[in-house]
């Protein structure tokens, strides 16, 4: 019953305002209460685009830091951190060491970023689960599109292209161990070409889960045998006697042109060793948010650990490898060839065949996660164009169609792994560069009175666009001065 608007006391109107608005206060939180709940519960597959819910890489948001760990890894550790010991051979110790911690360190900068940029406004419905869609946020449709969509496309395209390759010559090499000394198997009984096929019927049989959560599994078993034989390969070599004349001078060179050109090649090496920033944003968006738990942050644990172990499988793989092989480590295959080369006589077979067997699984794990963006491209175009979900059968025709595509790519170009620090320079700004420069458009830092947050990034994104130039141009004269052995669909693994 309520206080009565009129009364003879003098207090009485100003207790019936305390009154009604003591009521008018306990209704509003009650509306906040509800209004929280409702946000706290809120799912991004409703409030995003409907078409979101029907793409791979957004179709299941069910992840958390264990499998945001799982993808991480399988995508941030591979076969390109075997040559970091050829970087060692270049730069020496002291300077191979920092250069590697500070490329190690920028690029877990900028995946901090990338992080944050995620979804810049927690509990608004706007995520940015792929490269793509980031870049063209922070820097309008048609300039993202230009920058972004080639080196993420390459990236993730080219990328399945040279683990087939690598993949099917490691098989090759993992089927002659064991029949070394067979009477009833041929270690020459297929070709190169049919070598590659093989691999890739594995990997795209493999490539039928439906989405980016769903094959978590397969990122285990890649981090997996990516730790393994990243341990392998220079715990091995330090148990043994190290080659004879092994030296750690840095190499001599004919002129300083050479000498600063073979630098910045060994930082290109390095740099392209840490991979996987476009698929950051794509693994981000497998996990719920919520007001009160953010992506970000479940994100960000899922990062911390898995460049922790990151860290412990390349550092002690450039250091003991550069250790074990000094300037006698081979500039094309890194540590897997300077293995089998200096002591595949005094290892075990069951050892070598390890190694061969754990590079195997790893390249078709990754072969997953990195395929993962071009389906999802793909089927973008179908329900783009039919508006609705795509069928399962045209989603397997999709993916044979890519894996056929690859396939062809490899066969026709069996030397595209030579152009990798050419091509991996003209993406570098992916990783060290656009992130910087998204944060500052994105987040506007110098209107808020941050100006240190501001001169950070645009210093490092400036610097990142002139090393990329720096290592176009050295991968080019390089290329120039030693020649490109190209043989068209003549592949020799």
């Amino acid at each position: 019953m309520g206080y009565p608007l009129q009364d003879s006391s003098p207090f009485s109107g100003y207790t019936c305002l305390t009154s009604l608005a003591a009521r008018a206060r306990i209704g509003a939180q009650h509306k906040a209460s509800k209004l929280s709940k409702k946000l706290d519960q809120w799912s991004p597959s409703k409030m995003d685009d409907p078409q979101e819910a029907w793409l791979p890489i957004t179709e299941s948001r069910k992840g958390n830091v264990v499998t945001a760990v799982f993808h991480l890894l399988s995508s941030g550790i591979g076969i390109q951190a075997l040559l970091l010991p050829v970087a060692f051979a270049t730069l020496g110790w002291a300077w191979g060491a920092i250069c590697l911690f500070l490329a190690f360190t920028w690029q877990l900068y900028t995946i901090w970023i990338l992080v944050q940029l995620h979804e810049p406004i927690p509990g608004i419905s706007t995520r940015y689960s792929r490269y793509l869609q980031l870049a063209i946020a922070a820097f309008g449709p048609k300039l993202g599109k230009l920058l972004a969509i080639f080196p993420v496309m390459y990236l993730s395209g080219s990328t399945c292209i040279m683990l087939i390759i690598k993949g099917a010559g490691v098989m090759k090499l993992l089927f002659k161990l064991m029949c070394e000394g067979g009477a009833t198997c041929d270690a020459e009984s297929l070709t190169g070409a049919e070598w590659l096929l093989v691999f890739t019927c594995m990997a795209i049989a493999l490539a039928q889960r439906p989405n980016l959560n769903s094959i978590a599994g397969f990122s285990l078993v890649g981090a997996l045998s990516a730790i393994g034989y990243c341990t392998l390969i220079w715990v091995l070599p330090i148990s043994k006697d190290r080659p004879s004349g092994v030296s750690y001078d840095s190499l001599k060179v004919e002129s300083s042109m050479a000498g600063m050109l073979d630098v910045l090649n060994a930082n290109g090496i390095i740099v392209l060793a840490f991979r996987g920033h476009n698929l950051v944003l794509e693994i981000q968006g497998t996990l719920p948010t919520s007001l009160t738990n953010p992506s970000k942050r479940t994100m960000w644990r899922g990062v911390s650990v898995s460049y922790m172990i990151i860290a412990m499988c390349q550092f002690p793989l450039a250091i003991a490898g550069f250790w074990a092989y000094g300037n006698k480590i081979p500039p094309n295959g890194g540590m897997l060839t300077a293995f089998f080369q200096f002591h595949g006589h005094d290892t075990s077979k069951f050892a070598k065949g390890l190694v061969c067997l754990l590079v195997v699984i790893n390249c078709l794990s990754s072969f997953q996660i990195y395929a993962m963006p071009v389906f999802d491209n793909m089927e973008f175009r179908y329900i783009s164009m039919k508006n609705r979900r795509c069928p399962w059968w045209v989603r397997v025709g999709f993916r044979v169609f890519f894996g056929g595509l690859a396939l062809f790519i490899a066969v026709a170009l069996p030397f595209l792994p030579s152009l990798a620090p050419l091509i991996g320079g003209i993406t570098l700004p992916l990783t060290l560069a656009y992130p910087c420069f998204m944060w500052i458009l994105i987040k506007n830092p110098h209107q808020k009175g941050h100006a240190a947050e501001w001169c950070l990034n645009l210093g490092l994104g400036c610097l990142g666009i002139f090393l990329s130039v720096l290592l176009v141009v050295a991968a080019a004269w390089d290329l120039s001065n030693k020649g490109l052995q190209a043989s068209f669909f003549k592949p020799h693994l």
